[in-house]
Protein backbone atom coordinates (compact mmCIF):
# COMPACT_ATOMS: atom_id res chain seq x y z
CA UNK A 1 0.00 0.00 0.00
CA UNK A 2 0.94 3.50 -0.84
CA UNK A 3 1.54 6.15 1.68
CA UNK A 4 -0.94 8.51 0.08
CA UNK A 5 -3.66 5.63 0.35
CA UNK A 6 -2.34 4.45 3.78
CA UNK A 7 -2.92 8.45 4.95
CA UNK A 8 -5.65 8.96 3.45
CA UNK A 9 -7.63 6.48 4.94
CA UNK A 10 -6.03 6.81 8.32
CA UNK A 11 -7.44 10.48 8.27
CA UNK A 12 -11.06 9.24 6.51
CA UNK A 13 -13.90 10.41 8.56
CA UNK A 14 -16.36 7.21 9.86
CA UNK A 15 -18.83 6.71 7.34
CA UNK A 16 -22.47 7.42 7.76
CA UNK A 17 -25.02 4.97 8.42
CA UNK A 18 -27.22 6.19 5.35
CA UNK A 19 -23.70 5.80 2.77
CA UNK A 20 -23.28 2.21 4.96
CA UNK A 21 -27.06 0.70 3.85
CA UNK A 22 -26.93 2.23 0.24
CA UNK A 23 -23.18 0.42 0.09
CA UNK A 24 -24.73 -2.65 1.38
CA UNK A 25 -27.77 -2.24 -0.98
CA UNK A 26 -25.45 -2.20 -3.77
CA UNK A 27 -23.59 -5.46 -2.46
CA UNK A 28 -27.05 -7.11 -2.79
CA UNK A 29 -26.64 -7.21 -6.56
CA UNK A 30 -23.70 -8.71 -5.96
CA UNK A 31 -24.85 -11.04 -3.59
CA UNK A 32 -27.79 -11.93 -5.60
CA UNK A 33 -25.17 -12.77 -9.01
CA UNK A 34 -23.06 -15.12 -6.94
CA UNK A 35 -26.30 -16.72 -5.62
CA UNK A 36 -27.96 -17.07 -9.32
CA UNK A 37 -23.92 -18.00 -10.81
CA UNK A 38 -23.55 -20.85 -8.35
CA UNK A 39 -27.07 -22.24 -8.29
CA UNK A 40 -26.77 -21.98 -12.28
CA UNK A 41 -23.07 -24.33 -11.76
CA UNK A 42 -24.47 -26.58 -9.22
CA UNK A 43 -27.38 -27.22 -11.49
CA UNK A 44 -25.51 -27.62 -14.21
CA UNK A 45 -23.01 -30.11 -12.69
CA UNK A 46 -25.84 -32.33 -11.19
CA UNK A 47 -27.66 -32.54 -14.22
CA UNK A 48 -30.83 -30.96 -12.97
CA UNK A 49 -30.79 -32.95 -9.81
CA UNK A 50 -29.94 -30.15 -7.84
CA UNK A 51 -33.68 -29.07 -6.53
CA UNK A 52 -36.58 -31.88 -6.45
CA UNK A 53 -40.17 -31.29 -6.50
CA UNK A 54 -41.78 -34.17 -5.13
CA UNK A 55 -44.34 -32.87 -3.14
CA UNK A 56 -42.29 -30.29 -1.43
CA UNK A 57 -39.12 -28.32 -2.53
CA UNK A 58 -35.97 -30.01 -1.62
CA UNK A 59 -32.01 -29.03 -2.52
CA UNK A 60 -29.05 -31.28 -2.05
CA UNK A 61 -27.62 -31.07 1.50
CA UNK A 62 -24.43 -30.02 0.36
CA UNK A 63 -25.93 -26.59 -1.54
CA UNK A 64 -26.97 -24.03 1.03
CA UNK A 65 -23.17 -24.53 2.82
CA UNK A 66 -21.65 -24.00 -0.10
CA UNK A 67 -23.96 -20.68 -1.21
CA UNK A 68 -22.42 -19.57 2.35
CA UNK A 69 -18.58 -20.28 1.59
CA UNK A 70 -18.42 -18.89 -1.67
CA UNK A 71 -20.82 -15.52 -0.23
CA UNK A 72 -18.39 -15.98 2.54
CA UNK A 73 -15.28 -16.08 0.51
CA UNK A 74 -16.36 -12.83 -1.49
CA UNK A 75 -16.67 -10.86 1.56
CA UNK A 76 -13.31 -11.85 3.40
CA UNK A 77 -11.37 -11.57 -0.24
CA UNK A 78 -12.66 -7.96 -0.48
CA UNK A 79 -12.50 -6.85 2.86
CA UNK A 80 -8.71 -8.49 3.04
CA UNK A 81 -7.48 -7.26 -0.55
CA UNK A 82 -8.23 -3.22 -0.36
CA UNK A 83 -10.77 -2.85 2.51
CA UNK A 84 -13.83 -2.61 0.02
CA UNK A 85 -16.67 -4.73 -1.84
CA UNK A 86 -18.06 -4.20 -4.62
CA UNK A 87 -20.54 -2.05 -3.11
CA UNK A 88 -18.09 0.25 -0.74
CA UNK A 89 -16.35 1.53 -3.82
CA UNK A 90 -18.69 3.93 -5.96
CA UNK A 91 -19.52 5.27 -2.06
CA UNK A 92 -15.79 5.54 -1.46
CA UNK A 93 -16.15 3.58 1.62
CA UNK A 94 -13.12 1.47 3.40
CA UNK A 95 -13.38 -1.26 6.18
CA UNK A 96 -9.96 -0.56 8.49
CA UNK A 97 -8.75 -1.45 11.71
CA UNK A 98 -9.62 1.36 14.67
CA UNK A 99 -5.93 2.57 13.76
CA UNK A 100 -6.66 3.22 9.77
CA UNK A 101 -4.80 -0.03 9.17
CA UNK A 102 -5.73 -2.92 6.85
CA UNK A 103 -8.25 -5.39 8.28
CA UNK A 104 -6.50 -8.53 9.28
CA UNK A 105 -7.76 -12.01 8.80
CA UNK A 106 -9.15 -12.91 12.51
CA UNK A 107 -11.12 -9.56 12.35
CA UNK A 108 -12.56 -10.26 8.99
CA UNK A 109 -13.68 -13.86 10.06
CA UNK A 110 -14.88 -12.26 13.05
CA UNK A 111 -17.02 -9.71 11.36
CA UNK A 112 -18.32 -11.92 9.09
CA UNK A 113 -19.67 -14.67 11.20
CA UNK A 114 -21.43 -11.67 13.45
CA UNK A 115 -22.69 -9.64 10.60
CA UNK A 116 -24.34 -13.09 9.35
CA UNK A 117 -25.40 -13.93 12.74
CA UNK A 118 -28.92 -12.77 12.33
CA UNK A 119 -29.09 -15.28 9.34
CA UNK A 120 -29.74 -18.42 12.08
CA UNK A 121 -33.49 -16.43 12.50
CA UNK A 122 -33.93 -18.23 9.51
CA UNK A 123 -33.77 -21.57 10.95
CA UNK A 124 -37.01 -20.75 13.07
CA UNK A 125 -38.66 -21.00 9.88
CA UNK A 126 -40.08 -24.56 10.00
CA UNK A 127 -41.43 -23.91 13.94
CA UNK A 128 -42.49 -19.68 13.67
CA UNK A 129 -43.36 -19.79 9.81
CA UNK A 130 -40.93 -18.02 6.69
CA UNK A 131 -42.05 -14.65 7.23
CA UNK A 132 -41.77 -14.44 11.11
CA UNK A 133 -37.96 -15.61 10.54
CA UNK A 134 -37.73 -13.25 7.32
CA UNK A 135 -38.71 -10.50 9.68
CA UNK A 136 -37.28 -11.77 12.72
CA UNK A 137 -33.54 -11.80 10.58
CA UNK A 138 -34.06 -7.97 9.39
CA UNK A 139 -35.27 -6.53 12.94
CA UNK A 140 -32.14 -8.39 13.93
CA UNK A 141 -30.11 -6.86 11.31
CA UNK A 142 -31.55 -3.43 11.91
CA UNK A 143 -30.34 -3.51 15.46
CA UNK A 144 -27.01 -4.39 14.30
CA UNK A 145 -26.80 -1.42 12.31
CA UNK A 146 -29.31 0.69 14.55
CA UNK A 147 -26.07 0.38 17.26
CA UNK A 148 -23.99 2.99 14.59
CA UNK A 149 -26.43 5.52 15.26
CA UNK A 150 -25.25 6.04 19.12
CA UNK A 151 -21.34 5.03 18.39
CA UNK A 152 -19.45 8.30 18.56
CA UNK A 153 -17.48 6.14 15.18
CA UNK A 154 -20.59 4.97 13.93
CA UNK A 155 -19.29 1.67 14.20
CA UNK A 156 -22.22 -1.31 13.95
CA UNK A 157 -22.51 -4.03 16.38
CA UNK A 158 -20.20 -6.16 13.86
CA UNK A 159 -17.74 -3.23 14.01
CA UNK A 160 -17.47 -3.05 17.52
CA UNK A 161 -17.21 -7.18 17.83
CA UNK A 162 -14.26 -6.92 15.40
CA UNK A 163 -12.63 -4.30 16.02
CA UNK A 164 -12.95 -2.58 13.12
CA UNK A 165 -14.75 0.45 11.39
CA UNK A 166 -15.83 1.79 7.83
CA UNK A 167 -14.74 5.10 6.78
CA UNK A 168 -15.20 7.31 4.06
CA UNK A 169 -12.28 7.97 2.27
CA UNK A 170 -11.49 11.11 -0.12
Amino acid sequence: MNTSTSAATFHAMPATLPRRLLALFYDLWAVIAIVATVGYVCQRATGGQLITTAGHVETVWWYQPLQGLVLSAYFLASWLRGGQTLGMRPWRLRLVRLDGGPVRFPQAVIRLLAGAAPLLMLGLAPLFGVAAAVWGTLLLWAIWFAWALGNPRRRALHDLLAGTEVRRIA
